[in-house]
């Protein structure tokens, strides 16, 4: 069954419309990113993070008063899986080592609530998320660095730069949104980056496939004709992956609890933003670069003896 018929919609028509898009909400985001900053979470800025259950659902207002009560400020208490899984993320405090932080908690906890069973305890110190902060920028720009050069050795150098500019453009917008939303930023968003990587890649890697393909098939027509065509081609593709992706990041975010709210809503923005860049960045970046039908053929090979046919 085919959704989507056949389809011959100009795109490139409002090249000058998208890039004008594109560049505000490139400035939206680095404004955002100078002034607010992202919200790091625990894992970048280091503190105690704590899971325990209740026997009964947890009153998450009672825990938040008893951390304060407590002198533990800046406690983020919040349910994970079921109502009576409970996870804490503590701040490093001033009053006590970082390192016995998870263990106090769990104390005061049970003091208030016999039923209370400690599942996990783990610190990460400051240094440790200074580190993992790096680390992590480090693996972004390696991972972008190597699709630079797998795309310049399987097509060709323009579009190289074309889909390095899709994915930067994807990773930009989606730190943008986390830094005006202010959701937290950890690991898990982290990875949910290098994923959007990797989807917008496979999706603009498909497009070029299509351009390349039509640029030795038809004989006929200009640069623009023939990557709106393939646009055109690879649109039922493109929107059909998206959507089922989307109902299932849509199901995790809303179904899958506290822990992975920002995991899911990360993958939720890049998989909109990497749909519109492999339609609307790469092929335009790569058109602007003057893209054309002799950049992709072949090289000729030789024939050996072929001087002697020549008439």
């Amino acid at each position: 069954m085919q959704l989507i018929s056949k389809t011959n919609i100009d795109f490139l028509k409002y090249r000058k419309i998208a890039v004008i898009f594109s560049a505000l909400l490139i400035l939206a985001s680095i404004g955002s990113l100078v002034t607010k900053g992202l919200n790091f979470g625990l894992d970048f800025t280091g503190g105690t993070s704590v899971e325990v259950q209740y026997g009964q659902s947890a009153d998450l207002i009672d825990i938040r008063k008893q951390l304060d009560d407590a002198n533990f400020k800046g406690a983020v208490v919040q349910n994970f899986g079921t109502s009576q899984d409970v996870k804490i993320r503590i701040p490093d405090q001033e009053f006590i080592p970082g390192d016995k932080v998870g263990s106090e908690v769990i104390k005061l906890l049970q003091a208030n609530d016999s039923s209370v069973i400690e599942k996990y305890k783990g610190y990460v110190g400051p240094v440790v998320g200074e580190e993992l902060k790096e680390q992590g920028a480090l693996a972004m720009l390696v991972a972008l660095i190597c699709i630079m050069i797998y795309v310049a050795l399987r097509f060709e150098w323009k579009f190289s730069l074309g889909s390095v500019a899709a994915l930067a453009h994807d990773v930009m917008l989606t730190l943008g949104f986390f830094s005006i939303t202010q959701m937290e930023f950890d690991l898990t968003v982290l990875a949910a980056l290098l994923a959007v990587i990797g989807y917008s890649l496979n999706d603009t890697i498909v497009v070029f496939d299509r351009i390349r393909e039509n640029f030795l098939k038809l004989r006929k027509g200009t640069a623009k004709e023939i990557i709106n065509t393939s646009l055109n081609q690879t649109l039922a593709r493109t929107l059909m992956t998206s959507l089922t992706t989307l109902l299932v990041l849509f199901a995790l975010f809303v179904f899958g609890g506290e822990t992975i709210h920002a995991f899911s809503a990360a993958l939720i923005v890049g998989v909109f933003i990497g749909t519109y860049s492999s339609i609307y960045v790469a092929s335009i970046v790569a058109l602007a670069l003057g893209v054309k039908k002799e950049d992709l053929m072949p090289p000729e090979i030789e024939k050996e003896g072929q001087e002697f046919d020549m008439p």
